[in-house]
């Protein structure tokens, strides 16, 4: 399609990932004759998080308006057109603290205003734009003999476009829910809780999709009250006597704060270009090494920018410096540890001064995503079961806010985390809730009923299965996602182990199958043989999590965006040239059926 106009581009789904998709579209100056919009709510821009789907008065984002990627109005200027007066803190955009971390559907509402005007500007750039909300994405099927799509409404419409990018968001599947009274299999719409709960609630996790659920339930049962020093106490309802919150975790522990950064809240100029990463792969046997990675994402940073620690952490492995920096945090009480980490946090934010270690980790988190798609399976293994535990709990940035509500429960006597053993089960009970089956730190076999069950662990990676539209599984342009092992004898010791998700190809390779669908450095969809479907792209969160350890946030999808609208710049992604190992590789892949 290289020398051919480019009609149409259909966007499926119309959240915080298509408004980043338009934007670089107009950035990059790809000028489609048309845009097609696809969304199955009633708003543009805000999507699941941002809105009534996953967001009522009380929750907050885990960023602030510096932190935002930039759109057609910064935050402030969007608050001076659009005053709030939903929210006293931004009720003066004049001299609201661009610091503090925005109210959800405040944020949602920016998003959806921003999205507008870059339809508008579309149209100003003759790109015709059918923007369709409440229309569900029900099929999605490529033309025979042609690089085209059709795409099959829930409005009896069929709609042909050029180019297709996939932005249908979080998926919360109901398993139990609605089957079983008082079990819930994610917190999300929150408003679906309305009763109050006059007994003990367990909530799986401790997350940030689990401090959600705490704060809508807990305001179900009593109220937090500010006191004159500032401080919030909760004080429960006169019909919740009983009610108490126990949260459940493997890993133990609370969410990190957030803290005062001195960098940008993310850069491309963070991670490997392309270029480097073929470069170093031609080099080093095919692979992008996860410890090369981990040296100049990580470490280097640290020795600039904080030398004393640098000589702490400059002999570990990354296994090492996991198991130390988690270490720490296993000697210490969950809440006495969430005490003192709010005391660290207050006192960076009052001496604007970083957590520099907790700064790059997050800064590393973010930029592996790029390279890490070309991780060998055995590093995949070992980012997955060394790191990403400490990562996941450093980089979620509870905001202070969040802190101060569940110590009042605590303090209050309300709310108690138990670490569970991996193997924990939760059982749906005839009745209502379900009986959480798990072993106590001392190997005694407890089953615990709870009247109300929540699910809170947040998103989780959806696979090929999971994909809602059929007419792409049986044209076969997407497949599973897979990576290969660099030592073969350890793929085959693995795969005869049966080690789960470790495959065997049809040419006596050995493969790591991770979750999700398999995409390119351009997030395009690959098909069985490894091959890219140059105008299918996949965007969707859920369903490229396997090759994107870090893949949620404003920031990922404006990064993940650019990508995907530099590839539509030139109609087909870049070619970069690449050596025969790379090629090998390719053809072992394709052999994965």
């Amino acid at each position: 399609m290289n020398n051919q106009i480019l009609n149409s581009i259909a966007i499926i789904g119309g959240g915080p990932a298509a408004l980043m998709i338009l934007k670089h579209i107009l950035k990059q100056s790809v000028q489609p004759k048309n845009i097609y919009i696809f969304e199955k709510n009633e708003r543009f821009g805000a999507g699941m998080p941002y809105g009534k789907l996953g967001s009522l008065k009380e929750h907050v984002a885990n960023v602030s308006a510096n932190e935002l990627p930039e759109l057609v109005d910064t935050f402030k200027q969007y608050l001076k057109k659009n005053p709030s007066s939903g929210f006293k803190d931004f009720s003066d955009s004049e001299n609201f603290n661009p610091y503090q971390v925005i109210p959800r559907l405040l944020l949602g509402d920016y998003l959806e205003n921003q999205f507008k005007q870059y339809i508008e500007l579309a149209k100003k750039e003759g790109i015709k734009v059918f923007a369709k909300n409440k229309t569900m994405v029900t099929d999605i099927s490529k033309l025979e003999g042609k690089d085209q799509f059709k795409i099959t409404t829930n409005q009896s419409e069929k709609i042909i476009a050029d180019k297709v990018i996939i932005c249908t968001g979080h998926v919360w599947p109901k398993m139990q829910e609605e089957k079983i009274k008082g079990w819930f299999d994610s917190p999300y719409p929150p408003s679906k809780f309305k009763e109050t709960s006059n007994f003990p609630v367990a909530i799986r996790g401790t997350s940030l999709t689990a401090i959600d659920a705490v704060k809508t339930i807990a305001r179900l049962n009593g109220k937090f009250i500010e006191t004159d020093n500032g401080h919030i106490k909760y004080h429960l309802n006169k019909n919740s006597e009983n009610f108490k919150i126990h949260m459940f975790s493997t890993g133990g522990f609370l969410p990190a704060l957030r803290f005062h950064s001195e960098d940008d809240a993310y850069s491309s100029e963070w991670t490997m270009s392309l270029h480097e990463i073929y470069d170093y792969k031609k080099k080093n046997g095919g692979f992008v090494d996860l410890d090369y990675v981990f040296e100049i994402n990580f470490k280097l940073p640290i020795k600039q920018k904080d030398p004393e620690f640098y000589n702490f952490i400059k002999k570990f492995s990354l296994e090492e410096f996991a198991e130390k920096m988690l270490g720490f945090r296993e000697k210490s009480d969950s809440f006495d540890l969430f005490k003192a980490e709010y005391r660290e946090a207050e006192k960076s934010i009052e001496k604007r001064q970083s957590i520099t270690w907790k700064e790059k980790l997050a800064a590393f988190s973010y930029s592996m995503n790029y390279p890490a798609k070309h991780f060998s399976a055995e590093d995949m293994l070992r980012l997955k079961s060394a790191l990403m535990p400490l990562i996941s709990v450093i980089i979620a940035s509870l905001p202070q806010s969040s802190y101060r509500e569940i110590m009042a429960l605590h303090d209050a006597g309300l709310i108690e985390l138990i670490q569970v053993n991996k193997d924990s089960t939760v059982e749906p009970h005839p009745e209502s809730g379900g009986i959480y089956c798990y072993k106590t730190e001392d190997g005694k076999d407890m089953k615990s009923y709870y009247k109300m069950y929540i699910d809170a662990i947040g998103q989780q990676q959806m696979n090929l299965k999971d994909f809602p539209f059929e007419g792409l599984k049986d044209e076969n342009v997407i497949s599973s996602a897979y990576l290969a092992f660099k030592d073969y004898q350890k793929g085959k010791e693995m795969f005869e182990n049966h080690t789960e998700n470790v495959v065997e190809g049809h040419n006596n390779n050995y493969y790591l199958k991770v979750p999700g669908l398999g995409i390119n450095d351009y997030f395009q969809a690959l098909n069985m043989y490894g091959e890219a479907t140059e105008n299918l792209f996949i965007m969707a969160v859920p369903f490229i999590g396997g090759l994107n350890p870090d893949y949620s946030g404003l920031d990922f999808c404006d990064t993940a965006a650019e990508k995907i609208a530099e590839a539509l710049s030139n109609c087909n992604a870049p070619v970069i040239d690449i050596n025969p190992v790379e090629e090998q590789q390719g053809n072992i892949q394709a052999n994965i059926i």
